[in-house]
């Protein structure tokens, strides 16, 4: 069943409709997201880190995306990996399109390719989905309604699954064990567990994860700050920083600096209504 989410206001008209996959995707794709925005000035979000990966169905003008290490370039259908990074986007006039949350392993196997290969903020979609990409866009632009959307892109998105190979279930069972912890399991101590060294590990994590297993480590802990700031005043950071793991929260806010590009008191502040993002100021 989607989920209908609106708001308005001086700088616009913004609709978002989600859905949850179908449960034999579970564990692979999170989460679907159609959207069609309607701005009247420019408007920049915040994109901090996260444990998912992002893919971006460009179905109107490009979004304009850039970040500390990536001077701003105008989008259309991208992926953007696991990155201890955060992006800047702009939107002007419209924005339309899908989103699919998709679990690291997830997108290893509908990708095909070596996550290590994204670790660039944005990668052009259609170089890791080839020539079938344009087609689905299509069919994606002439549905409708966003359900039917959703039913295409599900049923695209499980026969590339169900052709891929499976994940390995030792990189797996290691992913699974990180998230559990939120990020807070000693590297060493997952190798011990997993009877592997450090060295092994690492090269499976950059296969189908993306980033080491010390990295990936930290952006589960800075995801856990963030869900739970999701749902705070802004006035529990010392306690949500100890409950995530970190040191003080001086830690959590060096984290947040190179995560979000800000403070946590500042990312609380800038939270949009209805879960529409977080908004960024002019630089």
């Amino acid at each position: 069943m989607s989920v209908v989410f609106c708001h308005e206001d001086e700088t616009g008209r913004f609709m978002r409709v989600e859905r949850r996959p179908d449960r034999r995707l579970a564990g692979l794709v999170h989460k679907y997201a159609g959207y069609l925005h309607r701005t009247t000035r420019p408007l920049r979000r915040r994109e901090p880190a996260q444990d998912a990966v992002t893919l971006i169905l460009n179905l109107g003008p490009p979004l304009r995306v850039g970040g500390p290490t990536l001077s701003p370039v105008d989008a259309g259908s991208f992926v953007a990996a696991l990155n201890d990074s955060y992006g800047i986007t702009e939107e002007l006039g419209m924005l339309h399109g899908l989103q699919v949350d998709l679990s690291p392993l997830g997108a290893h196997m509908l990708l095909g390719v070596p996550m290590r290969e994204l670790s660039a903020l944005i990668v052009p979609l259609e170089e890791v989905v080839g020539p079938s990409l344009p087609i689905l866009l299509e069919q994606l632009f002439l549905a409708p309604g966003w359900d039917v959307r959703f039913g295409l892109l599900e049923a695209f998105i499980a026969a590339r699954l169900d052709e891929a190979p499976r994940p390995s279930p030792d990189v797996a069972w290691a992913w699974r064990r990180l998230g559990e912890t939120s990020g807070r399991l000693a590297i060493g101590a997952l190798a011990q567990e997993l009877g592997c060294s450090r060295r092994h590990l690492v090269a499976r994590f950059r296969e189908q994860i993306g980033p080491a297993p010390k990295t990936a480590a930290r952006i589960l802990r800075f995801q856990k700050a963030t869900d739970l700031l999701a749902v705070d005043d802004g006035r529990r950071f010392a306690e949500i920083a100890e409950s995530c793991g970190y040191f003080d929260q001086a830690h959590l806010n060096r984290d947040f600096r190179e995560m979000a590009g800000t403070t946590p008191s500042a990312f609380v502040a800038s939270r949009l209504p209805e879960g529409f993002g977080i908004a960024a100021g002019r630089s």
